[in-house]
Protein backbone atom coordinates (compact mmCIF):
# COMPACT_ATOMS: atom_id res chain seq x y z
CA UNK A 1 0.00 0.00 0.00
CA UNK A 2 1.57 3.86 -1.29
CA UNK A 3 1.87 5.75 1.88
CA UNK A 4 -1.26 8.13 0.53
CA UNK A 5 -3.42 5.03 0.41
CA UNK A 6 -2.74 4.98 4.23
CA UNK A 7 -3.51 8.87 5.25
CA UNK A 8 -7.12 9.99 5.57
CA UNK A 9 -8.59 11.87 2.58
CA UNK A 10 -7.58 15.46 3.26
CA UNK A 11 -10.46 18.42 3.12
CA UNK A 12 -9.31 21.51 1.08
CA UNK A 13 -9.77 23.61 4.07
CA UNK A 14 -7.02 20.65 5.51
CA UNK A 15 -4.78 21.40 3.12
CA UNK A 16 -4.92 24.60 3.58
CA UNK A 17 -4.41 24.82 6.98
CA UNK A 18 -0.91 22.09 6.31
CA UNK A 19 0.23 24.24 3.66
CA UNK A 20 -0.26 27.11 5.65
CA UNK A 21 1.90 25.27 8.59
CA UNK A 22 4.23 24.24 6.26
CA UNK A 23 5.10 27.54 5.43
CA UNK A 24 5.40 28.65 8.93
CA UNK A 25 7.48 26.09 9.65
CA UNK A 26 9.69 24.57 7.10
CA UNK A 27 9.17 27.74 4.27
CA UNK A 28 9.83 30.43 6.54
CA UNK A 29 7.19 32.95 4.93
CA UNK A 30 4.88 33.06 2.04
CA UNK A 31 6.64 34.19 -1.11
CA UNK A 32 5.26 37.72 -2.75
CA UNK A 33 1.97 36.84 -4.82
CA UNK A 34 4.10 38.13 -7.74
CA UNK A 35 6.52 35.22 -7.13
CA UNK A 36 3.69 33.06 -5.94
CA UNK A 37 2.11 33.55 -9.60
CA UNK A 38 5.28 33.21 -11.43
CA UNK A 39 5.66 29.67 -9.71
CA UNK A 40 2.54 28.57 -11.14
CA UNK A 41 2.50 29.66 -14.63
CA UNK A 42 6.26 27.28 -14.23
CA UNK A 43 4.59 24.28 -12.44
CA UNK A 44 1.59 24.60 -15.52
CA UNK A 45 4.14 24.38 -17.79
CA UNK A 46 5.54 21.14 -16.39
CA UNK A 47 2.09 19.93 -16.33
CA UNK A 48 1.54 21.06 -20.12
CA UNK A 49 5.17 19.48 -21.00
CA UNK A 50 4.31 16.17 -19.89
CA UNK A 51 0.96 15.92 -21.11
CA UNK A 52 2.22 17.51 -24.85
CA UNK A 53 4.27 14.63 -23.92
CA UNK A 54 2.43 11.76 -23.57
CA UNK A 55 -0.98 12.29 -24.53
CA UNK A 56 0.32 14.58 -27.45
CA UNK A 57 2.04 14.53 -30.68
CA UNK A 58 5.57 15.81 -28.63
CA UNK A 59 8.08 13.61 -27.97
CA UNK A 60 10.77 12.97 -25.62
CA UNK A 61 14.32 13.55 -25.92
CA UNK A 62 16.65 10.73 -25.44
CA UNK A 63 18.07 12.73 -22.52
CA UNK A 64 15.15 14.22 -20.72
CA UNK A 65 13.05 12.10 -17.55
CA UNK A 66 9.68 11.50 -18.57
CA UNK A 67 8.19 13.66 -15.50
CA UNK A 68 5.68 12.53 -12.71
CA UNK A 69 2.50 14.05 -13.67
CA UNK A 70 0.79 13.77 -10.26
CA UNK A 71 3.94 15.36 -9.03
CA UNK A 72 3.57 18.45 -11.00
CA UNK A 73 -0.43 18.67 -10.59
CA UNK A 74 0.22 18.52 -6.66
CA UNK A 75 2.91 21.60 -7.31
CA UNK A 76 0.20 23.34 -9.41
CA UNK A 77 -2.54 22.92 -6.10
CA UNK A 78 0.07 23.40 -3.09
CA UNK A 79 1.01 27.20 -5.18
CA UNK A 80 -3.25 27.36 -5.56
CA UNK A 81 -3.59 27.14 -1.92
CA UNK A 82 -0.16 29.50 -1.40
CA UNK A 83 -2.09 31.80 -3.40
CA UNK A 84 -5.43 31.40 -1.60
CA UNK A 85 -4.15 31.82 1.89
CA UNK A 86 -2.27 34.81 1.12
CA UNK A 87 -5.95 35.88 -0.54
CA UNK A 88 -8.04 35.23 2.53
CA UNK A 89 -10.07 32.83 0.32
CA UNK A 90 -11.21 29.99 1.76
CA UNK A 91 -11.23 27.48 -1.13
CA UNK A 92 -13.69 25.25 -0.31
CA UNK A 93 -16.58 27.89 -0.26
CA UNK A 94 -15.05 29.41 -3.96
CA UNK A 95 -14.74 25.98 -5.02
CA UNK A 96 -18.74 25.56 -4.17
CA UNK A 97 -19.30 28.53 -5.36
CA UNK A 98 -17.85 27.97 -8.59
CA UNK A 99 -19.56 24.90 -9.22
CA UNK A 100 -23.13 26.78 -8.72
CA UNK A 101 -21.94 29.36 -11.43
CA UNK A 102 -21.45 26.70 -13.79
CA UNK A 103 -24.10 24.55 -13.38
CA UNK A 104 -26.36 27.62 -13.93
CA UNK A 105 -24.56 29.08 -16.41
CA UNK A 106 -23.84 25.50 -18.48
CA UNK A 107 -27.17 23.44 -17.28
CA UNK A 108 -28.00 22.30 -20.74
CA UNK A 109 -24.70 23.79 -22.62
CA UNK A 110 -22.77 20.96 -22.73
CA UNK A 111 -25.44 18.50 -23.50
CA UNK A 112 -26.83 20.76 -26.30
CA UNK A 113 -22.64 20.49 -27.77
CA UNK A 114 -22.44 18.72 -31.01
CA UNK A 115 -19.08 18.19 -30.83
CA UNK A 116 -19.52 16.53 -27.16
CA UNK A 117 -22.04 14.14 -29.20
Amino acid sequence: MSPSAAQPPLTLRQAQDEVDHWIQTIGVRYFDELTNLAQLVEEVGEVARILSRTCGEQSYKSSDPPGDLADELADVLFVTICLANQSGIDLTAALRANLEKKTKRDNDRHRSNKKLQ
